[in-house]
């Protein structure tokens, strides 16, 4: 079923009218009266709001009022968000001075007139809210109070399970039962431990719990436990019951009236030096302290006692196991057909129905391997022999097929109910991405903050931050799979999928609000917000056709996205009529358009927070207006090589967060205009957090000085061929990436030619990965003698053929004089991860490269002269390194006339490939 998310919308509201009102500035006194009353109106049902989503699945006219209160939030967060687009614009009249002031004061965006309408609209707001607030109470809901949103889960329902299963109905897990029955005849002697806990860890639906049956009851198994017992823990992990269920499983007698104390009593007695098997199936809960409690209880059996954990979740395993994790995978097809032929056919008559099978065949691919999948589709078509309905099941998607409370998508809902509310609400959005799409997590962060849906904590956290945690909470429960982490750096660029099942369940909860269409489309909901268009024939007749279609959609439109096309809008008139009608859009998504010219009315979009413009070949410029979209947090313009260059103040931008541009200036704004034209002012850049200069075949240097890219904390510069140095102030930066650039000098420098070695701006620095850098012959004085000498965790080097020591020792360069190079490589006291790759001419350690006491992985790769006196046990430089636990060492060097002496055609296309893909979302079917 749909979700309403009108709690998590209300607690946003209520969040932004608390911040309102504390800037009375901006408000009249009326206004302010209006405002207050908006806020209790919220309060007291926000209040009701739990009880009512739990009660609409059985309640027509429940679900009627909260579309109808879901409607009204939206129109007032509209209203509430139109406010803070003022205050930002009254924070840059004032950073402008008496002329600007003047100015803004006859401007249409006069302050006056703007808080007279926007008093009327709060008023019609508060009105309309308090008329659907009355119509709660004949619904006698119930108030829950006082509970923090995170906190707030669903209670879930799931039947009990047992320990039986008939080996004659598992299909496909032989292999997967003797791998455990192997670790579970495992002897415990040489352990520390005495008793060892296997996490079996799936998506729901996959089998675990059918496995671990299998295994429960093989006759191995059986033979080598003296006791075996069985415990469904599912939600609550409450350690009194789990501890009478144990007794009951292994004496198969109840103990319900016992005191606790007695209960821990008889359960000890119980497994005292027996060695025991003891499954604890579909476990939930992370709470590691109540794990620790009963694991001390039972931690009394004999060597050689195992544990078997399922669970869905990642961090269940990782809290409660003591061995790796077992991650199940799907079925073939083969052995999904199988399955699907037991639930749909009597024995037998199968091969009575070939053309049947054929088609069953495409529908056991839609499963996508899991078993309860095909078990729910192959029940539906039990005795159904008329092929319409076999067809009916192949061509439909899940989510609209029938389904009962213990058939696939409720199972995957279990998973998705845990989620907290957040979270739910950022996976459904990515129901807007076609099944089968590649995401890439900064993206994908970036359309949920456009959406609103992610905002700064408490902790002050980055919404960054906490958009990648949301993504690690779906990857823990399988929902995010096949990750791919880009440019060896462990979560700063990762792309994943998600299942095609798992897809078909975002589109059930979201389906209200978000639909995925194209321009022939007749019905489209009024309620739908969010619009996709991921595969759609541009038509011909552009500007009739699509204005036919945009007359179709709600004007309050907040998302329009191109996800997965070949080529966009060809002409201007679709981002006018964008601009003309949907002046609430927050995300707008026009990658692969080609018109030559972005609408000077793009200023009036006031709200939008996310503009991709990604390859569009022929537009030359921005207008100057869009620096006025003061709410913008995302600006993509990677491959658009005819841009000339960016607007005049776009350093001024108070909330761009992401900038990824191509660009043929020598130099970012204001810098590349000129001192005459533009001052560099207290602000310049000072919000952006991710920077990414592609392709700037002219850019010399970046924006200087000390107001400039404060708080950015990731800088990636790729096929910069002119760039020649880097800013001297970038206190945030935790990650730099720099590819291609054959002019750079990493000692950093200015605009006028002037070297400057000791850069003290580097303080926050976690990652530097260099790649062909020609210039580059041994690592910068700042990197080690500077602060980042205790930050670096990661340093990655490759294909520099230049690159020729770490560090220049003393002793190498007596010339030099002994107070030039004071300290040595040891300085990096934090450096956990060396790589260095197809660096021929590196043939050297530095002498104190055995004092990097936190290094745990080193690889040296493609640099034959070092990789030789490396080797392991013999090689001349084995005692500087032998103390890494995680070594490769390899002098393999493929020689290639194509890609160069030392740069192998497999890296070549592995930089490609990153290139096309790290700042895309894409789909397999993209060329």
């Amino acid at each position: 079923m749909a979700e309403s998310f009108a709690f998590n919308i209300a607690d946003k509201l209520l969040g932004k009218a608390t911040s309102l009102l504390a800037d009375q500035v901006s408000l009249a006194s009326g206004v302010y009266a209006d405002l207050e009353d908006l806020k209790d109106t919220l309060s007291a049902v926000k209040a009701v709001l739990l009880d009512a989503e739990e009660q609409q699945l059985n309640n027509h006219q429940l679900t009627d009022w909260l579309r109808k209160l879901k409607d009204c939030f939206y129109d007032a967060e509209d209203v509430l968000d139109e406010f803070a687009y003022d205050s930002l614009l009254r924070e840059v009249v004032n950073e402008g001075g008496f002329r600007r002031k003047v100015r803004h004061f006859f401007s249409t965006s006069n302050p006056l007139a703007f808080r007279f309408k926007m008093g009327s609209k709060i008023k019609g707001i508060r009105e309309r809210l308090d008329k659907i607030a009355a119509d709660a109470d004949k619904f006698n809901l119930k108030k829950i109070m006082g509970v923090p949103v995170p906190m707030i889960r669903p209670h879930r329902e799931r039947e009990k399970t047992y320990s039986f299963v008939r080996a004659s109905d598992v299909i496909g897990r032989d292999g997967d039962k003797d791998k455990i029955i192997e670790f579970l005849m495992q002897s415990s002697d040489d352990d520390q431990e005495n008793m060892l806990v296997l996490p079996l860890v799936g998506i729901g639906g996959l089998g675990k719990t059918t496995l671990a049956k299998f295994v429960y009851n093989d006759a191995r198994v059986v033979k080598h436990f003296k006791k075996r017992m069985w415990v469904c823990v599912s939600d609550e992990f409450d350690v009194t019951r789990l501890i009478k269920e144990i007794i009951t499983s292994a004496t198969h007698n109840r103990c319900d009236d016992l005191p606790i104390d007695e209960l821990q009593l008889c359960l000890r007695d119980e497994l005292n030096d027996n060695k025991f098997l003891l499954v604890l199936d579909d476990v939930w809960s992370k709470n590691r302290d109540k794990w620790l409690e009963l694991k001390a209880l039972v931690d009394v059996g004999a060597k050689g006692s195992k544990i078997i954990v399922t669970t869905r979740d990642k961090l269940v395993a990782n809290v409660m196991g003591t061995h790796p994790m077992y991650e199940l995978k799907g079925l073939s097809d083969e052995e999904c057909l199988s399955v699907f032929i037991k639930c749909a056919f009597k024995d037998g008559e199968d091969n009575w129905y070939p053309s049947l099978v054929r088609i069953g065949k495409d529908i056991v691919k839609k499963c996508q391997g899991l078993p309860l999948a095909v078990r729910t589709l192959g029940g539906l078509l039990y005795l159904k022999t008329n092929e319409n309905d076999w067809v009916r099941v192949r061509d439909s998607e899940c989510w609209q097929l029938e389904q009962k409370k213990d058939d696939i998508l409720p199972a995957l809902k279990l998973s998705y109910d845990d989620l907290s509310f957040d979270v739910k609400q950022c996976f459904a959005l990515c129901s807007l991405f076609p099944k089968d799409f590649v995401f890439n997590n900064i993206l994908l962060i970036h359309m949920w903050m456009g959406q609103g849906l992610i905002q700064p904590s408490e902790k002050k956290e980055e919404m960054e931050d906490i958009g990648n945690q949301y993504i690690d909470e779906l990857l823990q429960i399988s929902f995010f799979q096949d990750v791919e982490e880009q440019l060896e750096c462990v979560g700063l660029i990762r792309n994943f999928k998600m299942h095609d099942l798992v897809h078909d369940l975002a589109l059930l909860v979201a389906r209200l609000d978000c639909s995925t269409l194209n321009f022939d489309c007749k019905n489209i909901s009024t309620k739908v917000r969010h619009v996709s268009m991921p595969e759609v024939d541009w038509p011909k007749e552009e500007e009739e056709k699509v204005s036919r279609f945009l007359g179709k959609l709600n004007n309050n439109i907040r998302t329009i996205s191109f996800p997965h096309i070949v080529n966009g809008p060809r002409s201007e008139s679709f981002a006018g009529s964008c601009i003309l009608r949907f002046k609430y859009i927050r995300v707008l998504d026009l990658q692969e358009s080609s018109f030559e010219a972005l609408p000077n009315s793009i200023c009036n979009l006031k709200l939008l927070r996310y503009l991709n413009l990604r390859h569009n070949r022929h537009i030359k410029r921005l207008p100057n207006s869009i620096c006025k979209l003061h709410h913008l947090q995302t600006l993509i313009l990677e491959g658009c090589e005819s841009l000339e260059e960016l607007p005049r103040h776009i350093g001024t931008m108070m909330s761009l967060r992401l900038l990824i541009v191509e660009t043929q200036q020598i130099a970012l704004p204001p810098q590349a205009l000129g001192k005459r034209e533009v001052k560099v002012g207290r602000r310049c850049f000072n919000s952006l957090r991710f920077l990414a200069l592609i392709d700037c075949d002219s850019l010399e240097y970046l924006v200087e000085g000390m107001g400039t890219f404060t708080t950015l904390r990731t800088l990636i510069i790729d096929d910069c061929p002119r760039l020649s140095f880097l800013p001297k102030h970038l206190p945030a930066l935790e990650t730099l990436v720099i590819m291609d650039c054959e002019s750079l000098d990493l000692g950093v420098g200015n605009k006028n030619g002037e070297k400057d070695d000791d850069i003290r701006g580097f303080g926050s620095l976690r990652i530097l990965i260099l790649y062909e850098l020609p210039k580059l012959e041994i690592l910068p004085r700042w990197l080690i003698q500077g602060p980042t000498s205790n930050t670096l965790l990661g340093l990655f080097i490759e294909s520099c053929d230049n690159f020729r020591a770490l560090w220049e020792e003393e002793e190498e360069s007596p010339s030099l004089g002994s107070s030039v190079f004071p300290e040595g490589i040891d300085h990096l006291i934090a450096l956990r991860q060396l790589k260095i790759k197809y660096c021929p001419r590196l043939s050297a350690l530095p002498k104190k490269m055995g004092n990097l006491s936190a290094l745990t992985h080193l690889t040296i790769e493609g640099c034959p002269k070092l990789a030789n006196r490396c080797k392991r046990g013999t090689g001349e430089y084995w005692n500087k390194i032998a103390h890494v636990p995680d070594l490769y060492i390899s002098d393999y060097c493929d020689s290639d006339e194509e890609s160069g002496p030392f740069l192998s055609k497999q890296l070549v296309e592995r930089v490609k490939r990153w290139r096309n893909r790290a700042f895309s979302n894409s789909a397999n079917r993209t060329v």
